[in-house]
């Protein structure tokens, strides 16, 4: 849960005001006042129940909050957050900012220790279905399993050199889940190789790139703690402790950057 969904950021207003700005900035030099005002009238869109701009961009306030809000929704009585809008609005406000610091503030609280609950619940979720099926995995023919407890399949060996810890490597891959999908690739990047210091990686990955020879493509099947454990990048297109599968192509070893 991030803090921004509890209140209509600052950022939205800014991007309104941005909006209206680039409206007028687009405007052919020279055109006169009249007409963009004829051009204005004319750009509300055909929406049933939303007959003019204002209606139309009062709801889309509205369901910009409503997104924000989407991952609290259950927390909240959404009919007394509306009474609190208009409350506030017209100046109405039964509670005061000392107070709405107060009762914001232990909300707060309570919404960071449900989201660590659901995190560590997930956490200890992942570990043990990870852990059933590299067991699993590392029975099947060709997939080695390391002391760490990586796993690694050849597909294809090369005949270069191996990088060490200290270098950069220049690779193909694509990352998925157990279940198949795909959370990163460097196809989305036209297919172009990425490079990456092995000082900088996953452990996993450190670990597997060190075992191939340049020109090789090795499948990888990295446990959560060779991964990106229980504490997951914000936004990370992956859960708490998940076991990530990767298909890596050693391109080159090259020159660690700064």
């Amino acid at each position: 849960m991030k803090s921004s969904s509890l209140i209509l950021p600052a950022a939205l207003a800014s991007a309104l005001l941005l909006a209206a700005c680039d409206k007028e900035a687009v405007k052919p030099k020279g055109e006169s006042a009249e007409k963009s005002e004829t051009a204005d009238s004319g750009s509300t869109l055909n929406i049933p129940g939303l007959k003019d701009e204002k209606a139309q961009s009062s709801y889309v306030v509205g369901m910009t909050l409503g997104k924000q809000m989407a991952e609290i929704k259950d927390e909240l009585d959404i009919d007394t957050v509306v009474r609190g809008l208009k409350d506030e609005l017209a100046g109405k406000a039964k509670v005061t900012d000392e107070q709405g610091r107060e009762i914001m503030a232990s909300f707060m609280e309570k919404m960071q220790a449900k989201m660590m609950a659901e995190q560590m619940a997930a956490a200890r979720k992942n570990s043990e279905e990870g852990q059933k099926f590299l067991e699993e995995n590392g029975k099947k023919e060709g997939v080695k399993t390391t002391a760490s407890g990586l796993q690694y399949q050849v597909l294809e060996e090369g005949k270069g050199a191996r990088p060490g810890g200290n270098d950069a490597v220049k690779v193909k891959y694509t990352g998925t889940l157990l279940d198949g999908t795909v959370f990163d690739s460097t196809d989305k990047n036209g297919g172009e190789p990425a490079i990456l210091p092995l000082d900088r990686v996953i452990p996993g990955w450190a670990e597997g790139l060190r075992l191939m020879p340049v020109g090789s493509k090795y499948k990888l099947w990295i446990p959560g703690n060779l991964g990106y454990g229980e504490q997951v990048p914000p936004g990370a297109p992956f859960p708490p402790n998940a076991t990530l599968v990767f298909e890596v192509e050693l391109v080159e070893i090259v020159k660690a950057p700064k």
